[in-house]
């Protein structure tokens, strides 16, 4: 019974001895487990701000993308990004405006050059890297001037490279059609200058000795040896150019002219006798008409009569062999204050309303037979003259043109 009791006894004291240690782990599970609740607490509170961080970073990312987008988008010149691979990854919309794409979808560099003109893959073998090349590329609307430019972009392969190939080249074409338009109008202002100085150094040579082949040309005829025909043609001859010389000079502004009160009818008839030779020449009736002996106006003598010169050449010009050109002066209105009326009409084949358009412009001839100046200088003279004029026309019927001076 003693022995029984003693190894109860010991049985007691191993139960409270393992009592003991369960109670200390317990006590070191429950320090460890609110050591690791800490720990996943603080971990918790990192990956949650390691989250927003990312989710500003990824905003911040897309709102600088969208940025980046926009202002792409709103570059003035076109930009075309190629991957590595050479597909087109995007074309801005100036771009697709230069490049006449519309809405048209391209994927390589070969549909981009057929589809918009330019030779890319021609450019790209000539190797003009951050080089800029001018094309001239043809479109509905005309010509259209490029300069077109390329970047190799040198980008380190990443050691996790995205499954898309990254961007290794930057296309960019400008626009400079205006720029090329203003160059070739420069060009062609040079150009007139130039001709316009040469001719009226020309016109200042040759109007003396027009005069004096004039002088002679009287002297001949007052002689009687010669062929009264011949020395018609001669004056003829001679008055046309005259003629010429006079518009190149009034229309590149040699002019200098000097106003004053003069007989509009004395003025009227000398020009209509100075074109009478020209107009024998081409078999063409010429007569003048009014019932003023005198009408005064303010104006240049030889202004007016290089007007009444070039109107009645061109009438001639346009009227076939056996027509007529008449030529009336009368007055309107008031003694003061009215107009004096000069119509210069024939009955020649009439002007089309094409011609009508650009009947005054320099350099403008319906027939192309002439250098186009005399209609012009009649329109610059009679400005000049505080004039007008118009014109009336019918097709095979004549033309008309009508001179309206002030009167004093």
């Amino acid at each position: 019974m003693n022995s029984a009791k003693a190894v109860m006894l010991h049985d007691s004291r191993e139960l409270a001895d393992a009592f003991t240690r369960f109670i200390s782990a317990s006590t070191v599970l429950e320090a460890s487990y609110r050591e690791l609740q800490k720990k996943v607490t603080r971990l918790s509170g990192e990956l949650a701000d390691r989250n927003a961080a990312l989710t500003r970073s990824l905003a911040e990312n897309d709102r600088m993308r969208a940025t980046l987008q926009q202002m792409i988008d709103s570059m003035p010149c076109g930009v075309v990004v190629l991957d590595a691979a050479g597909a087109v990854v995007m074309i801005n919309p100036e771009g697709r405006r230069l490049l006449t794409l519309e809405a048209a979808q391209v994927k390589t560099l070969r549909e981009l050059s057929d589809a918009g003109g330019v030779d890319f893959e021609g450019l790209t073998k000539l190797g003009s890297v951050a080089q800029n090349d001018e094309l001239c590329v043809q479109t509905e609307d005309g010509k259209r001037w490029l300069t077109v430019g390329r970047r190799e972009l040198d980008c380190a392969p990443r050691e996790h490279e995205p499954a898309t190939p990254p961007l290794r080249t930057i296309w960019t074409l400008r626009d400079i059609t205006s720029n090329k338009l203003a160059e070739q109008e420069r060009e062609a202002a040079r150009r007139a200058v130039t001709l316009s100085e040469i001719s009226s150094i020309l016109a200042h040579e040759i109007r003396n000795p027009l005069a004096s082949l004039e002088l002679f040309a009287g002297l001949i005829a007052e002689d009687g040896c010669a062929n009264p025909q011949w020395i018609g043609h001669l004056r003829a001859g001679i008055r046309t150019l005259s003629g010429t010389v006079n518009n190149v000079l009034s229309l590149n502004g040699e002019a200098n002219r000097r106003f004053e009160t003069l007989d509009l009818v004395a003025c009227v008839r000398d020009g209509v006798e100075f074109v009478e030779p020209i107009a024998e020449q081409a078999n063409v009736t010429l007569r003048f008409h009014t019932g003023l002996s005198n009408l005064s106006v303010r104006g240049n003598g030889d202004g007016i009569r290089q007007i009444i010169l070039n109107l009645i050449c061109n009438a001639i010009r346009h009227t076939t062999d056996g027509g007529r050109v008449d030529v009336k002066l009368l007055r309107e209105g008031a003694n003061e204050g009215g107009l004096a009326k000069v119509e210069v009409k024939d009955t020649g084949c009439g002007i089309s309303a094409e011609q009508m358009e650009r009947l005054f412009e320099a350099g403008f001839s319906g027939s192309g037979e002439t250098p186009g100046l005399g209609l012009a200088v009649c329109k610059r003279l009679m400005e000049q003259h505080g004039g007008s004029i118009r014109v009336s026309s019918c097709l095979n019927h004549g033309s008309s043109f009508v001179l309206e001076f002030p009167t004093i």
